[in-house]
């Protein structure tokens, strides 16, 4: 009987790299019609649930009320029929659009949006949502279906650069992870009135792209002692908010149409609609920005005045803020809006404290 020789570790580890490199080069290699999803590390990846995608109201409804072995039978005798377009439909085409053009100007370029399906539907729910997707022509390749359990675990496995729920506890359980997350909001039927050419996205300033530090001093000392502190710190750049990071990654798709000379068409147009004062307190928002090396194309100083008139006009196809009565001004006027559940307007609404639980009943609870 042979002597079976030990297996030298660094032996068994080269040679399965080399397998490995040999069959994603096989991967790599195979060709199709149908535009492949770009290499994670180089992407823009947007992370929608499936209930901001398509609407399934219906559905909910059902889960709610009977259960989930109910709405997963619903879901599987229904599996051939398309789901409802939801909120985030017009978004997710909007970003089809820009990577048509960027394929066009720079065919082998991986830094292109990618659209990931992050939903807590069981598997068996998969073939509706596969089906769904097909039969819109939607270019999403890439699922996690956890089963009932939250997929925030996974969000940075999938290096999501934004996730879009209409679930606001995963949202924020998202942001506390340090991933941009907002909770998306439906409005009246504004799709049809979309740009289908041009990708336009609006944030907020204060607690969405730059952190809440003056917003508080706004709160807690009034409106005189947060121009003062403004005129102050000028010249210091205000912290980064939550959505700071998904303007970036805006921002180098956009310097890839601008090397084309390509800017005065480009797809992807970036909107500030900011509460501040221009003259009191704007300074310090753009000098920010610069020093990040970050440009907004549209900058829109309110002084306090409704920003859903503002955003009517602009017709954007997602706006982000983190207080809940711009959200509600918006949704009221057609705005597809994002609710960032981020600093301290969370304990505020329409500029009054809301009652906190006490912490210590709340703890014995």
């Amino acid at each position: 009987m042979s002597e079976i020789k030990p297996t030298d570790p660094a032996a068994t580890n080269t040679g399965e790299e080399k397998d490995w490199a040999a069959a994603k080069a096989f991967f790599d290699s195979l060709k199709t019609r149908k535009p492949r999803p770009p290499k994670p590390q180089y992407a823009v990846t947007i992370a929608v649930s499936s209930r901001t995608l398509f609407n399934m109201v219906a559905e909910r409804k059902i889960y709610e009320e009977e259960g989930v072995e109910k709405y997963v039978t619903f879901q599987q005798e229904h599996e051939n029929e398309p789901l409802m377009q939801g909120v985030a439909f017009p978004l997710v085409k909007a970003l089809m659009t820009v990577n048509s053009r960027l394929r066009q100007l720079y065919p082998d370029s991986e830094e292109l949006f990618d659209i990931v399906l992050m939903t807590n539907n069981h598997a068996q729910v998969g073939v509706r949502l596969i089906n769904s997707i097909n039969h819109y022509d939607l270019t999403i390749e890439r699922f996690c279906m956890t089963g009932g359990q939250s997929p925030i675990g996974y969000l940075k496995a999938y290096m999501t650069n934004l996730y879009l729920s209409k679930d606001g506890e995963k949202v924020t359980e998202a942001i506390e992870e340090g991933i941009a997350a907002a909770t998306m909001f439906a409005s009246g039927d504004v799709e049809n009135q979309l740009s289908d050419t041009q990708l336009k996205v609006a944030f907020d300033g204060d607690a969405v792209l730059f952190s809440d530090e003056s917003e508080i001093i706004v709160k807690q000392h009034g409106l005189d002692t947060f121009f003062e502190h403004e005129k102050e710190f000028e010249n210091k750049p205000l912290a980064q908010g939550p959505l700071k990071c998904f303007l970036e990654a805006l921002g180098k798709l956009q310097r890839k149409f601008y090397a084309k000379n390509e800017r005065m068409n480009c797809p992807i147009r970036t909107y500030l609609v900011t509460a501040r004062s221009a003259a009191s307190s704007g300074a310090r928002v753009l000098k920010t920005l610069r020093s990040w090396g970050l440009e907004i194309d549209e900058a829109l100083f309110l002084a306090g005045a409704p920003k859903g008139p503002l955003l009517q006009k602009i017709r954007p196809h997602i706006f982000f803020d983190d207080q809940m009565f711009h959200i509600e001004g918006a949704k009221e006027l057609g705005t597809i809006a994002a609710h960032v559940p981020y600093g301290i307007g969370q304990k505020y609404h329409k500029g009054k404290l809301i009652e906190q639980p006490d912490k210590d009943v709340k703890d014995k609870k």
